[in-house]
């Protein structure tokens, strides 16, 4: 239980890689932490491989002052619907310049790119992300986690359990 106390919203829309999603979720429960599914929309989303979500809350609901962290799952398609809400950027660009954990896998972090927070960091993602990061200003780097300040990437599935050990763990702790 070293992350009692701790609260994560865990965005989610349709085409969320099922194991981003729910692998983060179940291994933050386990540690303590509250987790909030956050959507455009509270209700039901559908993953990839056929898993679903229930968001608890709207991103328009919620304030980033109100957690320690936003954890962003990739899928093909999931993180490029979440890009279609500016409510969701707006909560991950303000958990950053609050110095809130931003953590993201596979092609979460086009939304840190949607967010404007990658210029000058080091991040990792799905390697074809790889040129829209760098045009965002990011240096890409081929790691399954890279940790820079209070950003946490990892490039996909096989890259998970890293992603939780080396990285969000860890930094949660901190706070």
């Amino acid at each position: 239980m070293r992350l009692r106390g701790k609260r994560v919203a865990v965005l989610t829309a349709n085409g969320f890689e099922d194991l981003e999603l729910w692998y983060p979720v179940l291994r933050l429960r386990e540690e303590g932490a509250e987790v909030v599914l956050v959507g455009a929309e509270a209700g039901d989303y559908k993953g990839e491989h056929g898993l679903s979500a229930r968001a608890q809350a709207a991103a328009r609901d919620v304030r980033a002052q109100d957690f320690d962290a936003v954890l962003i799952p990739g899928g093909q398609r999931g993180p490029d619907n979440m890009r279609l809400h500016p409510e969701m950027a707006k909560l991950v660009r303000e958990a950053h310049d609050a110095g809130k954990l931003v953590a993201a896998i596979c092609h979460g972090p086009w939304m840190l790119a949607s967010a404007e927070i990658v210029d000058g960091r080091k991040i990792t993602s799905w390697p074809t992300l790889r040129s829209d990061l760098v045009h965002a200003g990011a240096e890409w780097i081929d790691r399954e986690v890279v940790v820079d300040g209070n950003i946490v990437t990892s490039r996909k599935p096989d890259d998970l359990p890293a992603f939780m050990r080396e990285g969000i763990i860890p930094a949660l702790e901190g706070v």
